[in-house]
């Protein structure tokens, strides 16, 4: 038997916690066979990002061709798409039904407060490739901006729910509002999963550690995974997001860097 296959479009981590390398990691270890798309590349580390270089939308182009051409994913993800212009192509692609079962995890800003995006980028995320998600992963921040709101809006799950609902009013079906940034120094850290008819909160215990780079990548790639199997999109949601708790655990006495280190993606693989 084969594995599914799932395709992630974003960029490239020089410090291995994030962006296209946390996505194959996360995969790999959900017995998932995967494949990459990049649309940047960047230098960085624990601390921070350096430098960001974009590819060309030909170059963009040429690997989506490519790759789709011969190994057909059941499921995509999008990380960093850097341009406005990016966008636009991943856009594209997903507006033709060439990438199957979408989740979108809009990466707008570092957690270091790095641009991610070029200026205009966000539109082009609202009214070209949100239309085309079967589910979206904002965090606090960029749920805020992608629904023309403000992050000091957020304040309470009554009003993720609402957020949530602005952007599936833009045509995503389902739409995690992540919840990490929601009351940082409590207990809990909730997610809100917002449909057209509904909503359901999940409110995990918060794991106190400074190794959470990629977390966000993490999850939405864990969910394309959960989907690329076969989960219907709950059950993936849910599953992906007790996988991320696991990996933040694994990882959590980690001292990789002078900054914030990764997940473990491996951490049933760690002697106890």
């Amino acid at each position: 038997m084969n594995p599914p296959k799932a395709l992630t479009i974003a960029g490239s981590d020089s410090g291995g916690g994030a962006g296209i390398q946390a996505d194959i990691k996360t995969f790999s270890a959900l017995g998932v066979y995967a494949m990459s798309v990049i649309t940047a590349v960047t230098a960085q580390n624990t601390l921070g990002v350096d430098a960001i270089e974009s590819v060309s939308v030909q170059m963009l182009h040429a690997q989506l061709a490519s790759v789709i051409s011969d190994l057909a994913p059941q499921a995509t993800k999008t990380g960093m798409l850097a341009t406005a212009e990016l966008v636009e192509e991943v856009a594209t692609w997903a507006r033709k039904g060439q990438l199957p079962t979408l989740v979108v995890d809009p990466v707008l800003v570092s957690t270091s407060g790095h641009a991610l995006l070029e200026v205009g980028g966000d539109d082009a995320y609202r009214h070209s490739l949100l239309p085309h998600a079967k589910v979206a992963t904002p965090n606090l921040y960029e749920a805020a901006l992608l629904a023309k709101m403000t992050r000091s809006d957020l304040i309470d799950i009554t009003a993720m729910v609402r957020c949530g609902q602005k952007l599936v009013e833009l045509g995503t079906t389902v739409v995690v509002v992540k919840g990490g940034h929601l009351g940082e120094g409590s207990s809990h850290s909730p997610d809100v999963i917002v449909w057209e008819s509904g909503h359901h909160v999940i409110n995990a215990e918060r794991i106190t550690t400074k190794n959470d780079h990629g977390t966000g990548c993490t999850l939405s790639a864990a969910i394309a995974a959960q989907l690329a199997r076969g989960d219907e999109v709950l059950e993936a949601i849910i599953s992906a997001k007790s996988y991320i708790a696991q990996a933040l655990a694994g990882g959590a006495e980690w001292n990789l860097g002078a900054g914030h280190g990764p997940v473990d993606h491996f951490f049933w693989t760690r002697p106890s």
